[in-house]
């Protein structure tokens, strides 16, 4: 695969909904629209853009709403999921395409998800990084997590209440930013049996369980430095605003509950990632869920960031499916 090149990527900013959406394009071809999740931004692409651009397609990575040089409206409901696949229509018309493959990793698979459930008009093809397809169903997603961690609370019940996560975050980015990678990254993760940094200990902070001394293998002073960087300038409430609309979600998605994607689908996840086994059960029901799934990959000894930790496994397993989607069409 080809090395990560600056020379030729193209940084636009393109109407939107909100207002405008930051992207970062490279090559020519069928387009293929990569998502971030949280807290990243087009950046966690850098591997992705040159290998694609490469292999002959138009690759395409966006700051989402509330991130980087992407606009970020200041009222929370803004950040609801269908706003969001709204800014991905608008990306694809930006461009001048009718249609377009889109991949999400973390945040960005369950956007890149609801991209190809409600529009598949746009969407003809969906590739899933991290965190698996669930179709919107089952109780109210806080009554879940509330019952989550027993004395413990879980991170996105932690992140509920406006202002509060930001009152952790915001005061040392960079150090929080670097605790957060290592702790889901394969090679700097908590030992089996430490504290869960998923969770957070009545009266504490999330970072109290991050592992410190060490960056993964991945991320160098540059790389975080960088994203760091972003979110001094942006502050952290625009990323989490995310979670704080996921009750809206699920009641924005009544009329697809249990719905499945149809169109021909992807799935990497890592296998010492806590979405891959927490969501084993969805993984299974890739049949029912995702009846177009082409490929479906477990990466062993890879944690949550696995575009970064493995861009040479996830960049081959891409084109692969790529070409099965576009050879197809």
């Amino acid at each position: 695969m080809p090395q990560p090149s600056t020379t030729d990527r193209i940084h636009r900013l393109v109407p939107s909904p909100a207002g405008r959406t930051h992207l970062v394009e490279q090559g020519t071809g069928p387009l293929v629209l990569l998502v971030h999740g949280f807290p990243e931004s087009w950046y966690s692409w850098r591997h992705q853009l040159p290998a694609l651009a490469a292999a002959g397609y138009r690759a395409v990575a966006v700051d989402v709403r509330g991130y980087g040089r992407s606009s970020r409206p200041e009222a929370p409901t803004a950040y609801r999921i269908l706003e969001l696949v709204e800014d991905n229509v608008a990306v694809v018309k930006a461009l001048g395409e009718e249609s377009a493959i889109v991949v999400g990793h973390d945040w960005g698979a369950n956007i890149a998800a609801v991209s190809a459930l409600v529009r598949p008009d746009v969407f003809r093809a969906v590739g899933l990084l991290s965190v698996p397809y669930a179709p919107r169903g089952g109780p109210r997603p806080s009554e879940i997590f509330a019952q989550m961690g027993g004395d413990e609370e879980f991170y996105v019940s932690y992140f509920q209440e406006p202002g509060r996560a930001e009152a952790e975050i915001e005061p040392d980015v960079r150090g929080w930013l670097a605790g957060l990678y290592a702790a889901l990254s394969a090679d700097t993760m908590p030992a089996p049996g430490a504290p869960d940094p998923h969770f957070v200990s009545p009266g504490g902070a999330q970072r109290d369980r991050f592992p410190t001394g060490r960056l993964p293998h991945w991320l160098d002073e540059h790389d975080l430095d960088l994203y760091a960087g972003e979110f001094e300038r942006t502050g952290m409430t625009g990323a989490l605003n995310r979670y704080r609309n996921m009750d809206r979600d699920w009641e924005d998605l009544a009329d697809h509950d249990g719905a499945p994607i149809s169109q021909p689908s992807l799935f990497i996840g890592g296998g010492r990632d806590a979405s891959t086994t927490w969501l084993a059960d969805a993984i299974a029901a890739y049949p029912t869920t995702l009846p177009g799934l082409l490929s479906s990959h477990l990466l062993d000894d890879c944690g949550h960031w696995i575009q970064q930790e493995r861009p040479e496994d996830v960049n081959r397993i891409l084109i692969d499916w790529l070409t099965q989607v576009t050879s197809d069409k």
